[in-house]
């Protein structure tokens, strides 16, 4: 559980790539160079923590590019105090970043192995989500909502409704959707019954499942 100087620096290295790429939202920048990377990967992984790509984690999942991070954080537009739902908890990089930015984070994992894992590790490094549930993401969390924003962190087939129906009035969902690539689309909710959909591009993610904990 070593954060070094190197550490450091590589984070600063890698801040600077994600501004080259277009993030410009300080507070997620901050974040990403903040957060140690490398604890939350394979130890085989190591020396790679802080290149900007995505590197396979337990469970047969990945952890996402720092890119795709920021870029999906920055749509969410988090503001401190925001109660937000992670699909897809997964290493837990994604859930310590909008703790960072003072998020209220409930985050859903479908995969036990990886929901322990996590469960266990997050605290240990300071990052305290609301709720960690092990469940189905398509589902939402019903009983907690409506949310300001919802972040879906894997590759989905279709828009789930429960999700949409759970974001608060003004609320942001940002879902990546297709099946082999994903377009990364961001629907906000602008009345009971409307929302504003935007399509921002291509991405790869591992599949969102349903049902098959």
């Amino acid at each position: 559980m070593k954060d070094t100087f190197k550490h450091k620096g590589l984070r600063q290295q890698l801040v600077a790539v994600l501004k080259d790429k277009g993030i410009t939202n300080e507070a997620v920048l901050s974040a990403i160079g903040k957060i140690p990377r490398h604890l939350f990967m394979d130890s085989s992984f190591l020396d790679h923590a802080y290149q900007d790509k995505a590197f396979p984690i337990a469970a047969d999942q990945t952890i996402s590019q720092p890119y795709t991070v920021a870029f999906q954080t920055e749509l969410m537009q988090v503001k401190k105090g925001d109660k937000v739902l992670e699909i897809g908890t997964g290493s837990g990089y994604q859930t310590a970043v909008l703790c960072e930015l003072g998020a209220k984070v409930y985050s859903i994992e479908r995969q036990q192995e990886l929901f322990k894992l996590t469960s266990r590790f997050l605290p240990k490094l300071g990052y305290r989500a609301k709720k960690l549930i092990f469940g189905d993401g398509y589902k939402g969390l019903v009983e907690e909502a409506p949310f300001k924003s919802i972040i879906v962190t894997a590759g989905a087939p279709f828009v789930p409704n429960p999700l949409l129906a759970q974001l608060a009035i003004g609320g942001r969902l940002v879902i990546p959707v297709g099946d082999d690539v994903q377009i990364m689309t961001l629907f906000v909710r602008t009345s009971q019954k409307d929302f504003e959909k935007t399509e921002l591009g291509e991405f790869r993610f591992v599949p969102l499942l349903e049902d098959k904990n």
